[in-house]
């Protein structure tokens, strides 16, 4: 496993979409691998390819109740809505409220190539849909509603913010 940089800002790889992963092979689990130790080392929940450079649909997601590993993963059902307080890795001078489903069902491949289906709710369901946005492209600040400021802070983070 090794660490990889997240890439950060204006990068325009950040704004490209990520073609599907064909076969599950060694580098798709090194890339697995790899983006896990990445998350974790950076202190966030969750993780997509494209923010370490690499433009393939897989995502990890780790909200506290184990790694979640995300191949093709697509959103095939959602429910109700929440605003929260969201941040990312790969925009660490952003916060702001967005509003995303409260309920959201995921189909996605594992990494031993098996067709997987995941439920998430609250924290867990904006992990998936801000990660999944990654892989289109799509960066959380595209969708706030709401920045937040310094000043709308007290410098500690909240129990609602998320680096995702």
């Amino acid at each position: 496993m090794a660490t990889r940089t997240i890439l950060e800002g204006d990068n325009p790889r950040l704004r490209k979409i990520s073609r599907p992963v064909g076969a599950i092979n060694k580098r798709i689990i090194d890339l697995l691998d790899d983006m896990a130790q990445t998350m974790y080392e950076a202190r966030g929940v969750g993780l997509a390819a494209p923010q370490v450079g690499v433009l393939r649909r897989v995502v990890v997601i780790d909200v506290g109740d184990g790694l979640v590993e995300l191949i093709n993963p697509e959103i095939i059902k959602t429910e109700g809505t929440q605003r929260e307080e969201e941040g990312c890795l790969s925009l660490p001078e952003d916060n702001g409220y967005v509003i995303r489903p409260a309920k959201v069902v995921v189909r996605a491949l594992d990494r031993n190539g098996d067709t997987q289906e995941y439920t998430g709710e609250g924290l867990l369901a904006r992990a998936f849909a801000h990660e999944i946005d990654h892989l289109d492209g799509v960066l959380f600040t595209d969708k706030m509603v709401e920045r937040i400021t310094d000043d709308d802070h007290d410098g500690e983070q909240d129990e609602h913010e998320t680096e995702l």
